[in-house]
C-alpha cells in the first residue's frame, strides 16, 4: 500500500485525533512507504513492550499521577492497536474484531445489568462472572480452570490465582494458620536438601516454600506480588541508607565485613524509622 501525500497531510495536520486516526497511523506506518522498524516488527519482537508499557501503567496507578497515567495507558493502546494491524494484513481479524468480541462478552458476563439475573453484592457478582467464564470457555472439570490460568503471569501472581482457584474445587488450607504451618515445614525440607546438596532438590524445595509462603499471603488478603514489591523497595531504601552512612564515616561498604555491614544497616533502619514516624506526626 502507497499511501497518498494527502492522507500523510490530512493524518499530520489533524486537529483532534481519535481511534479510527490511531488505527490508520499504524497502517501506514506499517506500509509499503511507511516505517522500516514498524514493517518488521512481529507479535513476538513487541511482546517485551506490551509488557513493559503495561507496567508503566501500573507504575502510574501505584504513584497516583494523572498525567503519567494517562500517557501510558496510550502507550499500552498503541501496542494492542500494533498487534491488531499485524494480524489484519494477514486477514485474521481486525481491531473492529476485537472491540466486537469484547462488547459481547460484557454484556453476556453482566447479565444483572442486561439480562434479568438479581445479585446481592460484588460477591455475587464475581461468582456469577467465575461461572459465566467456566461455562462460555467450556471448563468441565476444576483441573481445566486451573489449566486456565495464564502462564505468562509472573510467578508470584500465577501461584495465588492457582491457589485461589483450588479453594473454590475445596482443596485449600482452613484458614492462615494452617497455610503458615507448611511454611515452617517446607523450610525444614529445604534445609534438608540443602544439607544434601543435590541442586535439584533444593530447588524444588525452595520452590515449594515459595508457593506456602503465597497462599499463606492469600489467606492473609495480601496480594503476594504487592508485598515482595514493597519489601523490595524498602530493601533499596535501606541499602541507599546504609551506603550514605558508610561514605559519611569515609568508608567503602566493598570494603567492610558483613558483621560491620549489618550494624550500619541496623542503623539505616532506625534511621528511616525515625523520618518515617516524624512524616506520620506531621
Amino acid at each position: 500500500m502507497r499511501t497518498s501525500e494527502e492522507t500523510l497531510a490530512r493524518l499530520r495536520d489533524c486537529p483532534h485525533y481519535g481511534i479510527s486516526e490511531l488505527l490508520e497511523i499504524m497502517q501506514v506506518l506499517r506500509s509499503e512507504n511507511g516505517c522500516p522498524w514498524d514493517r518488521e516488527q512481529t507479535h513476538a519482537s513487541i511482546r517485551q513492550d506490551l509488557l513493559e508499557e503495561t507496567y508503566e501503567a501500573v507504575e502510574a496507578i501505584d504513584l497516583n499521577s494523572v498525567p503519567m497515567l494517562r500517557e501510558e495507558l496510550g502507550d499500552v493502546l498503541l501496542q494492542v492497536v500494533f498487534h491488531c494491524q499485524i494480524e489484519a494484513e494477514q486477514q485474521h481479524f481486525t481491531f473492529a474484531d476485537i472491540c466486537d468480541e469484547l462488547c459481547r462478552k460484557l454484556v453476556v458476563r453482566h447479565p444483572h445489568v442486561f439480562g434479568d439475573v438479581r445479585v446481592a453484592d460484588s460477591d455475587e457478582v464475581l461468582k456469577n462472572w467465575d461461572s459465566i467464564k467456566q461455562e462460555t470457555k467450556h471448563q468441565e472439570t476444576a483441573t481445566e480452570t486451573l489449566e486456565g490460568v495464564c502462564k505468562a503471569l509472573p510467578a508470584l501472581m500465577y501461584a495465588q490465582k492457582l491457589g485461589k482457584r483450588a479453594g473454590r474445587a475445596g482443596m485449600d488450607w482452613r484458614n492462615a494458620e494452617d497455610a503458615f504451618g507448611y511454611i515452617r515445614r517446607e523450610t525444614d525440607e529445604l534445609e534438608a536438601a540443602i544439607r544434601s546438596g543435590d541442586r535439584q532438590d533444593m530447588e524444588d524445595e525452595l520452590g515449594d516454600l515459595l508457593f506456602s509462603c503465597v497462599n499463606t499471603a492469600r489467606h492473609l488478603q495480601i496480594d503476594a506480588e504487592t508485598a515482595l514489591n514493597d519489601a523490595s523497595k524498602k530493601f533499596l531504601r535501606r541499602f541507599a541508607e546504609t551506603e550514605r552512612l558508610v561514605s559519611a564515616d569515609g568508608k567503602s561498604m566493598q570494603e567492610l565485613p558483613i558483621e560491620t555491614l549489618d550494624v550500619y544497616w541496623a542503623k539505616a533502619k532506625e534511621n528511616l524509622n525515625n523520618k518515617s514516624d516524624l512524616t506520620e506526626q506531621k
